[in-house]
């Protein structure tokens, strides 16, 4: 079954473009991992530190192997000092 994902991050004012190049290097490093469906980075035009990864993944499984590679580990380890606060990831599955 697909999982859909959707993970919110908002970002500290001065360290915007950080994020953003930060961002940009895992979403080609997760594009290429087996059972990504899409993985998408959005920014909200209104405000620029509010930005939204849209993801599908082919299965829990294979979202859960995501969140281990060292790239998103990686990813993660360098949030500390960039953003306002934790990101908010939420799963969904898609209702027919």
């Amino acid at each position: 079954m697909t999982i859909h994902v959707v993970a919110r991050v908002i970002t500290l004012p001065n360290k915007i473009e950080e994020f953003k190049a930060l961002a940009l290097n895992l979403v080609e490093a997760t594009r290429q991992e087996a059972g990504c469906i899409k993985y998408e980075l959005l920014q909200n035009q209104s405000d620029a530190t509010d930005f939204t990864f849209v993801e599908a993944w082919e299965s829990e499984a294979v979202w859960n192997l995501h969140l281990n590679t060292p790239h998103f580990l990686d990813a993660v380890s360098q949030l500390d000092g960039l953003v306002a606060s934790a990101p908010d990831i939420r799963s969904y599955k898609l209702l027919k």
